[in-house]
């Protein structure tokens, strides 16, 4: 549960550590950190406007995306803390509640009946299935080096060695936290692939999916973008843990990656234009190359290729 409770707090303040960065970058003063949680606490507080052609699925997929994003960072560990939910196999699940909020929110888009929407819509779900192989390249790769399939029995297994084959440890380390970290972009729809200010209909992605989503719902679905941030920055900290720390320690190191982690995406959305549409699918397929390389560095390790 200290990992559930942690990623609650920096979901607090993630996005406004985003924001300051960018507000930085760009020599203006910019709001506060806790900025955008009150402005979700506020439209929590409204009540939600409903189209006469959406039915009952339009009403109930905030609900639902949110709730499998909560389910989902049950399942992140903190070292050598188990996680609320855990079992051989986790990762799947965990990869599938993310699929399964994200196939709420697109057929939300889709019952409004918008074809703007639905535009959206269609790219949110074909930048989702090329991001999805890179994921699973990664855990079965760290599966097949550390011979177990859980998260928490992954990362307590990875160790960087000292030796001949340090390099390549440590290099897989790198590449899976840069996985992870463009993963988790590309869930929430940042830059370099989508722009969460740009107000033209033909080049949004996210955020067209949610023009018509208002008060309490679109709360929600605010919430469950920060949330999802700090679970993927959960798991990049998991990388870096070590049991030869107390947990006062990793506490420190789990607030430092996801404080670096929300700098680097506001330095990225400070000096990257956005890619072009077509762009998009080539860079989102690379990450699965990245994870390809992760696989040939783990036979490498186990002694499989000499």
């Amino acid at each position: 549960m200290i990992s559930f409770i942690l990623i609650l707090i920096v979901s607090a303040f993630f996005v406004g550590w985003i924001n300051c960065a960018v507000s930085n970058f760009s020599g203006r003063k910019g709001p506060g950190i806790f900025q955008p949680i009150k402005d979700i606490i506020r439209l929590i507080k409204k009540g939600s406007v409903y189209s006469a052609t959406s039915s009952f699925i339009f009403r109930i997929a905030p609900a639902v995306y949110l709730s499998t994003v909560i389910v989902a960072a049950l399942f992140v560990p903190f070292g050598q803390e188990k996680a609320f939910l855990s079992f051989n196999g986790d990762f799947i699940l965990f990869a599938y509640l993310l699929g399964l909020g994200k196939f709420f929110n697109i057929i939300s888009a889709l019952d409004t009946g918008s074809s703007f929407e639905g535009m959206g819509a269609s790219r949110e779900a074909l930048f989702s299935m090329l991001a999805e192989p890179a994921f699973f390249i990664l855990l079965g790769s760290l599966g097949l080096l550390t011979g177990y399939s859980s998260f928490y029995q992954i990362f307590n297994a990875i160790h960087y060695t000292f030796s001949v084959t340090s390099f390549i440890s440590y290099s897989i380390g790198i590449l899976a936290a840069t996985i992870f970290f463009m993963l988790g972009i590309i869930e929430n729809s940042r830059m370099p692939v989508d722009d969460p200010k740009t107000h033209l209909e033909l080049t949004m992605i996210h955020e067209v999916m949610i023009l018509d989503n208002s008060g309490f719902d679109l709360g929600l679905i605010l919430y469950a973008g920060c949330l999802k941030f700090a679970v993927y920055g959960a798991l990049i900290a998991n990388l870096f843990f070590t049991s030869l720390f107390p947990l006062y320690l990793n506490v420190i190191i789990f607030f430092g990656i996801q404080y670096l982690y929300a700098v680097l995406i506001g330095t990225i959305e400070s000096f990257i234009a956005r890619f072009r549409m077509n762009q998009n699918p080539q860079f989102i397929f690379a990450l699965s190359s990245v994870a390809a390389l992760i696989y040939i560095g783990v036979m490498i390790l186990i002694g499989k290729f000499s």
